[in-house]
């Protein structure tokens, strides 16, 4: 992220999902830039880490019910939550505007980095992660029409 940004990376946005992923590329990527604000993403319907009930949804690979073991709030700025409807549409609309087919907690990253993006400012550049193939989503109501 850092070399394809050019060294010039403002905000990580990433799905947590054990949190070990969010937390070891956060801890890479500071040691370029110590202010990296790090937006950590969570299904709406079991925001957990925002201090609600687990719930249940549709967000596949995040939102396990309950506060991961290597979770490390300090090491955030921000918890940002997106609903299972908002990730899904994200999705579809990944798989039609630009030709990225991916599940819906990419879905849910690309919504996130959309919001901080557009809170940090023109000019800021934010990375997140395509983490999953929208393979596992053909049998399911994401894609279908």
């Amino acid at each position: 992220m850092w070399e394809q940004t050019g060294g010039r990376l403002d905000a990580l946005v990433q799905a947590v999902g054990t949190a070990h992923s969010i937390h070891g590329t956060a801890h890479t990527l500071r040691r370029h830039n110590p202010n990296l604000h790090v937006t950590a993403v969570e299904p709406a319907e079991s925001a957990v880490l925002s201090g609600k009930p687990p719930g249940s949804h549709k967000i596949e690979g995040i939102g396990i019910g309950f506060i991961p073991p290597l979770w490390r709030r300090d090491e955030v700025t921000e918890i940002v939550t997106v609903s299972t409807e908002d990730a899904k549409a994200m999705a579809r609309r990944l798989a039609r505007d630009e030709a990225i087919f991916a599940g819906t907690s990419t879905g849910a990253n690309i919504v996130a980095a959309l919001q901080v993006a557009k809170r940090l400012g023109e000019g800021a550049t934010v990375a997140t992660i395509i983490v999953d193939s929208g393979l596992r989503y053909v049998s399911t109501d994401v894609f279908r029409t």
